[in-house]
């Protein structure tokens, strides 16, 4: 045998030998990675809570029957270190506040210090970094089930913040998605599945990025003043800042630097009405107390406003329909949508911060022509019943029926008849009914989407509060300003109703149950900030003083999960930790 030869062998054999030592080494270290993954999962699966390096991890109930597949082998890392997936994993966590979420919920610091003093292959000899990676990647799971739990659908549970609000939110198979996740599907498509595709909900997270470009040049500057500014007027520092504000904001567009900029004209003028509009103030060009409140908001309370309405649209059904009516409370509006575009608007009033309008979404299936009104216990005894006392004849005034109960063997009560004052909110047995009619609280037209609330929409004969710009007098229900115009739409398909007849049965008085051929969707919502079709960022006032509850929510540490995972309880000792 030549020397070359030999040399070539002795070569080989080396590899060989080193080689197969790489593996054996490889395989010892791996099986201390399972070994730890499993002691850490199995026993803490049923515990109350459950800490990794003083992380509490909010999915351990989810973790043992997912590890156990793999036979508790990793996820995020192999032989050659940290996954692409992992990697673009921890990529969006960093920039999750782009979402209006927190990076800080999800791990992110101490994976990052866990990836700081890790090499980049996980070989190194001992115990300590077979523990130090399989931590990082019982980290990195809990960071996934939590991103794709709060992305998909809330990181607040809304019902717990509001039992008037109930939201069919959209299921999602969170072991599922990580299991795809981690098999060499794309990261960044899950994400982009995970995340809403509502393109109101992509509006909105768009403006929260230009809000923090105008937070980052160090916001707008505040309008002084307390006299109303009128067109024409001349007030150097509060014009000049006005436009400075407004220009900002992107009300206004660029001066043209011969103009006097000290004087309030009709450019000016127009920037004002702009702001006003997409405020849900009156448009008439008036820089008063509302109008100046309203540009004084600071930068970072309007970031924060999109934030928590981002938030909202977390909690919304992934699909809303094809077609569908949507009212947001907060706006006094409704609006007819068909496949993404606005087919009608008009007004609404929705309920007084008392009595307020619950959200939740539900199937309009049918419609009551000249409606009785049955009086809802609430409004008879705090709204009628005071009355009563004073003017025994305001019930036949109002074309209000008595009825003995509430059964339907009920008899009618002649209203003179009874003594009012012995009845109260604790012994009020009596059904009040209001015939149809010109003075019916319902209007002509009463729109049902069956609901555990009895909300719905409804005509009013009360026109003029459709003229007032804060809109909450009602008791719940939801006053549309063209019942009419609303009727015709749902029926627009059914040959039986054409308008003439549509008006002539309402002129006539008696009522009817009419079926609407197609059902379509209804979302009562309630949002303070979005992005409308022109592409324009609203903003309305938080009537109900929701959004301060939500944003007390959001500022907790651990976060709302759905069913599944657990909530961490106070920390327990575990080894290693």
């Amino acid at each position: 045998m030549s020397a070359r030869l030999r040399r070539i062998l002795f070569c080989f054999c080396a590899l060989l030998i080193f080689s197969t030592g790489l593996a054996q080494a490889d395989s010892s270290f791996f099986n201390l990675v399972r070994s730890r993954i499993e002691q850490q999962v199995r026993p803490n699966a049923q515990a109350e809570g459950y800490f990794c390096r003083g992380e509490p991890i909010c999915g351990v109930q989810l973790m043992p029957s997912f590890y156990e597949t793999r036979h508790f082998s990793p996820v995020w890392f192999d032989g050659n270190g940290l996954l692409p997936c992992a990697r673009t994993l921890v990529s969006f966590l960093e920039t999750i506040d782009q979402e209006g979420l927190r990076p800080s919920d999800y791990h992110l610091d101490i994976i990052d210090h866990i990836l700081s003093q890790l090499p980049g292959h996980p070989f190194p000899p001992g115990d300590e970094s077979a523990v130090a990676w399989a931590d990082l990647d019982l980290l990195l799971t809990d960071a996934f089930l939590l991103m794709a739990a709060h992305l998909s659908g809330g990181r607040i549970n809304p019902e717990t913040l509001h039992p008037d609000w109930i939201i069919n939110q959209r299921p999602v198979d969170l072991l599922n998605i990580l299991d795809t996740a981690s098999s060499g599907a794309s990261m960044v498509e899950t994400i982009n599945r995970l995340r809403p595709g509502h393109a109101g909900y992509l509006g909105l997270r768009q403006a929260l990025a230009g809000l923090r470009q105008v937070e980052a040049g160090g916001g707008w500057p505040l309008v002084e003043g307390s006299e109303t500014l009128h067109p024409q007027d001349t007030d150097i520092t509060q014009v000049i800042t006005l436009r400075q504000r407004l220009g900002i904001s992107a009300d206004a567009e660029a001066q043209d630097s011969s103009r006097d900029l000290a004087i309030y004209d009709q450019d000016l003028v127009n920037a004002v009405k702009a702001f006003q509009r997409s405020h849900g103030l009156t448009p008439d060009g008036l820089v008063g107390r509302k109008t100046r409140a309203a540009m004084n908001v600071g930068i970072k309370e309007r970031i924060r406003q999109v934030e928590l309405n981002l938030e909202r649209w977390r909690w919304l059904p992934g699909d809303l329909g094809d077609r569908y009516i949507a009212v947001n409370t907060a706006d006094f509006s409704l609006q007819v949508v068909e496949n993404h575009q606005k087919f009608l608007a008009m007004r609404v009033v929705v309920g007084r911060p008392a009595r307020q309008t619950p959200v939740f979404s539900a199937k309009m299936s049918y419609m009551v022509l000249n409606p009785y009104w049955n009086v809802p216990y609430t409004i008879a005894v705090e709204d009628i019943l005071p009355r009563l006392t004073e003017n025994a004849d305001y019930l036949t005034d109002q074309g209000i029926k008595v009825f003995s109960d509430w059964s339907d063997t009920a008899v009618e009560v002649e209203p003179h008849g009874v003594n009012w004052k012995n009845y109260g909110r604790s012994n009020f047995p009596f059904r009040l009914r209001q015939d149809p009619g010109e003075k019916n609280a319902l209007g002509r037209l009463k729109f049902i989407f069956p609901n555990k609330f009895a909300v719905y929409l409804h005509d009013t004969p009360q026109r003029s509060l459709f003229n007032h710009v804060q809109r909450d007098f009602s008791s719940g229900c939801i006053r549309v300003e063209n019942a009419l115009q609303l009727a015709g739409y749902l029926l627009v398909d059914d040959r039986r109703w054409t308008p003439e007849i549509l008006r002539a049965t309402l002129a006539a008085g008696q009522r009817q149950v009419v079926r609407v051929t197609r059902p379509i969707n209804v979302h009562l919502l309630y949002m303070t900030a979005w992005v409308d079709q022109e592409g324009i960022l609203q903003f309305r006032d938080d009537i109900y003083d929701r959004d301060r509850h939500l944003d007390a929510a959001l500022m907790e540490r651990n976060p709302y999960l759905p069913p599944g995972l657990t909530r961490s309880a106070p920390e327990l000792t575990v080894p290693g930790n």
